[in-house]
């Protein structure tokens, strides 16, 4: 019984430890004192001071209140604890044990004296001692007899606590887990509905189409939003694409735009930025804007060896992409081919552009070491993005809105006579023509009809940074 009692204090002292209210009090009081409660106030408090408008705002007042929901939850489990399971240990520890082992120091006398008693009373029985003596005898055997059977009765009473204390326990912290859970469970889907019915979500690392849709917008903001800026102020800078920009700078700036702003008026003035922030939209596509689907077929398109014909395989797999990755890549062909007409300015030609900007449009789905992807991908991506940069009007001849959305101030139009980029075998007056078919011949080749109605543009000879395999991968390096 001693050792009972031990076990049960210390158990008793441990669990008292492990409750996070205040034993004893009321349920308001402990329930205010719950470390849970303390969080969920803070949490409504910020959500408030933040306003519903905000998305944040929203969420920490739709948290604070299910950590509210979850402090009750937990201050019902410690209330149901102290009165199932600490008061009846705390109870046989302080009161019971100590009561019986006393009770037993009592009844080992009392045998002895009862023992002695009987004896006497045995020998008084032959002696024929008088009537009296034994009936006051027989009275304390009596009692004796019943003191025993009581402290028998509170021992095995004891036994059944113990024995039922560690299974009652974790039964009741499973029926609290179970009720948090069923909680959190009819919380989260409110929470995720409110999330998914809010327009502002980051851009960064979203895939194309996703970001496309819970926007309802046709060209990626950061795509549009760099763009503007950098038709505003980037366009004459040197190296554009090819300068890293301030690393706190344009961690802002990404943070500006997913956060779907349009105050970005402190950018403007930092055309790197804004070229870096563009560089890690695309790079941080989930998949290449130009496709893995179709990354085959551009690099066999870029392994075609006459000009002519590249060019056509070229444009058959750009007819391929899928409607938003082609009307982006569009967007941004031509604003690029829009800053190659600046090229004796900053420097960026259209073999410039293709090698900083290419490897973020096209890459392989499986990648090794920088230098394993630089050598089997990259090169193939400068002579399949020169190109379409060099002739991005015949790739795409419709006009382009760059402001497409109306959040942004167009910048003042280019000088019309700036054209570097008009292949030399056509006048600007024949851009707007029919385009080649969509399909190609056996030997890569369109039907003869067709070309013979259809002026292609010469393809300019290789540069020597596109034949160069040592100076491409150099200047990836250099852009990476």
């Amino acid at each position: 019984m001693e050792l009972v009692r031990v076990v049960s204090h210390n158990t008793h002292k441990r669990m008292v430890a492990c409750l996070q209210g205040q034993i004893g009090t009321d349920a308001e009081k402990r329930h205010k004192k719950l470390p849970l409660t303390s969080l969920s106030q803070a949490m409504q408090d910020g959500g408030n001071q933040l306003g519903e408008e905000s998305l944040i705002g929203k969420m920490m007042e739709m948290c604070g209140d299910a950590e509210n929901r979850l402090a009750s939850e937990l201050m019902q489990h410690e209330m149901n604890i102290e009165k199932e399971i600490l008061d009846p240990l705390n109870q046989l520890a302080e009161l019971d044990i100590p009561n019986i082992l006393k009770q037993r120091r009592q009844l080992a006398k009392l045998v002895l004296d009862y023992d002695s008693a009987r004896a006497r009373w045995l020998q008084a029985t032959k002696s024929i001692i008088s009537g009296t003596n034994t009936q006051s005898l027989t009275a304390k055997a009596d009692s004796l007899k019943e003191e025993v059977d009581e402290a028998m009765n509170k021992m095995e009473l004891c036994k059944v606590l113990m024995w039922n204390m560690p299974k009652h326990l974790l039964e009741a912290q499973a029926d609290y887990h179970r009720k948090s859970l069923t909680l959190l469970e009819s919380v989260l889907p409110t929470i995720q509905a409110q999330q998914d019915s809010w327009t502002e979500k980051p851009a960064f690392g979203t895939a194309l189409d996703e970001h496309l849709k819970r926007s309802s917008r046709e060209i990626a903001l950061p795509i549009e939003a760099c763009v503007m800026m950098l038709l505003e102020t980037g366009m004459k800078e040197e190296g554009l694409f090819r300068i890293a920009a301030g690393a706190s700078k344009l961690k802002k700036l990404k943070a500006a735009l997913d956060c779907s702003t349009s105050q970005l008026e402190e950018f403007y003035s930092d055309p790197h930025a804004v070229a870096g922030a563009l560089k890690s939209y695309l790079r941080e596509l989930p998949e290449p804007l130009m496709t893995y689907q179709l990354y085959d077929e551009w690099i066999q398109a870029s392994n075609v060896s006459d000009p002519d014909k590249r060019l056509q395989a070229l444009w058959v797999t750009c007819d391929q992409l899928p409607k938003n990755n082609k009307a982006n890549f569009r967007y941004l062909i031509k604003f690029l081919a829009k800053l190659a007409q600046e090229s004796d300015i900053n420097k960026m030609t259209p073999s410039n552009i293709a090698i900083v900007l290419g490897p973020n449009l096209l890459w392989a789905k499986t990648e090794g070491s920088l230098a394993e992807m630089a050598a089997a991908t990259s090169v193939h991506v400068v002579t399949i993005i020169e190109p379409i940069i060099q002739h991005a009007d015949w790739f795409f001849p419709e006009d382009v809105d760059f402001n497409v959305s109306g959040m942004f101030s167009m910048p003042a139009p280019l000088p019309n006579n700036v054209n570097h980029l008009t292949p030399p075998d056509y006048d600007s007056g024949t851009i707007e023509r029919k385009r080649p078919g969509s399909m190609v011949g056996p030997e890569g080749e369109l039907p003869r009809r067709d070309r013979a109605r259809e002026p292609r543009p010469r393809a300019r000879s290789p540069s020597p940074s596109s034949n160069n395999t040592s100076a491409v991968l150099r200047s990836l390096s250099r852009a990476y």
